[in-house]
């Protein structure tokens, strides 16, 4: 199974937290100024995080305002061995991984997606 959480890369992301809480009724799951968690009970929905958090280095750069740069396209799979596999044989540009994220306690692999725009796997 695979599904997608979106994250959206923001300069103030507590005040898009509150957006989506007030304007869609998600809760927070996270809360802070770096990073949020949108939640729709126990399903996280979407991702929020703040540009001049540095440890992930390619969310893009804040002065391009072109198509695809803030947004990542992140998807979550109870089989990121697999996943890793495909992207291999596909010959998909990785930009970062696998890793282990230990914040998240997940492996993640970023990679360079259609366009340009940035897709991240992650799994246990």
């Amino acid at each position: 199974m695979i599904r997608a959480q979106p994250m959206i890369v923001l300069a103030d992301v507590e005040a898009g937290s509150l957006w989506f809480r007030e304007v869609l009724g998600l809760a927070s799951g996270h809360g802070g100024p770096e990073y949020e968690m949108l939640m729709d009970g126990e399903e996280m929905v979407a991702q929020l995080h703040d540009w001049e958090a540095d440890e992930h280095p390619h969310m893009g750069d804040p002065n391009d305002p072109s198509r695809g740069n803030g947004v990542l396209l992140w998807f979550a799979t109870d089989d990121f061995d697999a996943v890793t596999d495909r992207v291999r044989v596909a010959g998909a540009e990785v930009l970062e991984g696998p890793i282990v994220n230990p914040n998240a306690r997940h492996r993640e692999i970023w990679l360079r997606g259609p366009e340009g725009y940035t897709v991240v796997v992650a799994g246990r």
